[in-house]
């Protein structure tokens, strides 16, 4: 599992490369705190790389909704892999969050 944060657009991206479970959720979000702190808050977070993810990775990215929501940011996230976009469908949470296929068009909506 690999965490980067990148830029594009003027926004910060953080693309995780991977499986998202138990063990690298703490990671996933010291590099979404990160993102945060260091920009405008206004993040991207780039699932197209993911493999698998559970739910405590779910947790992570609800409680980045959350903050970012506090801070009067927005939220942003890429997902094209059917497997992982059902996660999002079966719990839910598809509601909460709007899904991209690319970081371009996330960033649009960010804008």
């Amino acid at each position: 599992m690999a965490f980067t944060i990148s830029t594009f657009g003027g926004r910060s991206v953080v693309r995780a490369d991977g499986e998202l479970d138990v063990s690298t959720a703490p990671a996933l979000r010291q590099t979404i705190t990160t993102a945060l702190d260091e920009g405008d808050g206004k993040v991207v977070i780039d699932l197209t790389a993911v493999t698998f993810m559970d739910s405590t990775t779910l947790g992570v990215l609800i409680g980045a909704h959350n903050r970012v929501r506090e801070i009067g940011g927005a939220l942003g996230l890429v997902c094209s892999d059917e497997r992982v976009r059902r996660v999002f469908s079966i719990t839910g949470l598809d509601k909460v969050f709007t899904l991209h296929d690319t970081v371009p068009d996330a960033v649009t909506a960010l804008t």
